[in-house]
């Protein structure tokens, strides 16, 4: 198949295929006559490896790792556990974050009493203190 193929079956961008390819994480496919990529179905198989490790949020350098114990199958799981767990840990650090800018978010929208007076709105003077250094809701 082509690219443009490869690309609609496993809702990839033609540019981000060749990036893996330039990176090694996606084999070189053969060529056709007229030059075109001729891809197969482990290129197929792989690629959704590499988009679902992405879906999880990994970086490319836990896939490539997660690829090489892949392609080596007498390797063992531990690599591959500890991988998994680190990831676990970054992804529960930024939930702990992202749990964080929802407190200071509907902190910042209780600022708003949802009627704008001749002081304006709540939230914005609040964001405009902020700007100037002085306290705001949201960072109390």
């Amino acid at each position: 198949m082509q690219i443009k193929a490869l690309s609609a079956a496993t809702g990839t961008d033609v540019e981000t295929i060749r990036y893996y390819e330039r990176e090694g994480l996606l084999p070189a496919p053969a060529r056709q006559a007229n030059g075109y990529r001729d891809y197969g179905q482990s290129h197929l198989e792989r690629l959704a490896f590499i988009r679902h490790c992405r879906a999880l949020d990994m970086p490319l350098a836990s896939v490539r790792q997660l690829l090489a114990v892949l392609d080596a199958p007498e390797s063992t799981c531990t690599d591959t556990d500890a991988l998994v767990a680190q990831q676990l840990v970054k992804v529960r650090a930024r939930l702990k974050s992202l749990r964080a800018l929802e407190k200071q978010l509907l902190q910042l929208r209780a600022a708003c009493d949802g009627k704008h007076g001749p002081g304006g709105c709540g939230i914005l003077n609040e964001l405009v203190a902020a700007a100037h250094g002085e306290a705001c809701a949201c960072h109390s």
